[in-house]
């Protein structure tokens, strides 16, 4: 039986949007509500959001990877590797830069992605081999322009020569969305060199910006492999060309 992802990716964003944007901003979204399974805290609107995922999902019989309940073997050859809520302390804080992530597994190799920026209300998705696209219009990186590179860069003191041999900087706070903005040509690279994100942060991300035409590599720049946990933590570097890639290899290299 074929099954048709993209639906079922469109109809459980909107499901999500209607039970946790009521939340949005307000102190009950944030309160904790327990630990997810690589320790961190779980906030009530990602309870919220992922009860209600794993529920709508149950009926496929598939394997799911959620960030906080982790992972559940149903014994089938798809797993959804799935965060309700990227970007949930920006949500509870009310700034307005989060996401439904969703992508889907066959084996280990991607088959599709999603995601869902509530605000805007932009779905973006794509399919190996096929493209990536927001709201149904092909999406691509944009082309370089040399000194005027503008990074997403998260760091904890690593790489900090990076901030001058590129034009801005920004950290947003949602991996998800920031993947999203690389592959529409909105940002020339995103990392994250913490050791800090999980697949289910970046799994659909990674698809989205590759297919747009985005490199992506772990720090060593050879090419990511995203596997199915949820308590796995990595680093990870995408960008728009190879010259990108070089510098941020180089200051990695010789920097702190």
């Amino acid at each position: 039986m074929e099954i048709a992802w993209n639906e079922i990716a469109r109809s459980l964003a909107l499901d999500v949007e209607k039970v946790v944007m009521p939340l949005f901003g307000t102190s009950r979204a944030g309160e904790t509500v327990g630990m997810n399974v690589s320790g961190d805290v779980t906030k009530y609107v990602d309870k919220v959001a992922e009860d209600l995922v794993i529920e709508r999902l149950k009926p496929l019989g598939v394997n799911i990877v959620s960030e906080e309940i982790g992972f559940i073997d149903n014994g089938s050859d798809y797993t959804v590797v799935v965060d309700p809520i990227d970007g949930s302390y920006n949500f509870a804080a009310g700034i307005p830069i989060f996401a439904f992530s969703f992508a889907v597994f066959k084996g280990k190799k991607p088959v599709y992605g999603s995601i869902h920026e509530f605000v805007p209300r932009h779905f973006y998705e794509a399919v190996p081999g096929e493209g990536a696209f927001m709201d149904g219009e092909r999406i691509y990186v944009r082309k370089p322009e040399r000194g005027k590179e503008a990074l997403s860069f998260y760091t904890r003191g690593r790489c900090t020569g990076l901030i001058k041999r590129v034009k801005r900087v920004r950290v947003l706070g949602a991996i998800a969305v920031e993947l999203t903005y690389l592959a529409k040509g909105a940002l020339d690279g995103v990392l994250d060199i913490r050791n800090y994100v999980r697949p289910t942060d970046i799994a659909a991300g990674v698809l989205i910006a590759r297919e747009a035409g985005a490199i992506v590599t772990d720090e060593r720049g050879k090419e990511l492999e995203v596997h199915l946990s949820a308590t796995e933590q990595t680093n990870v570097i995408a960008v728009n060309d190879e010259y990108l890639l070089k510098i941020i290899l180089e200051e990695l290299e010789n920097g702190p």
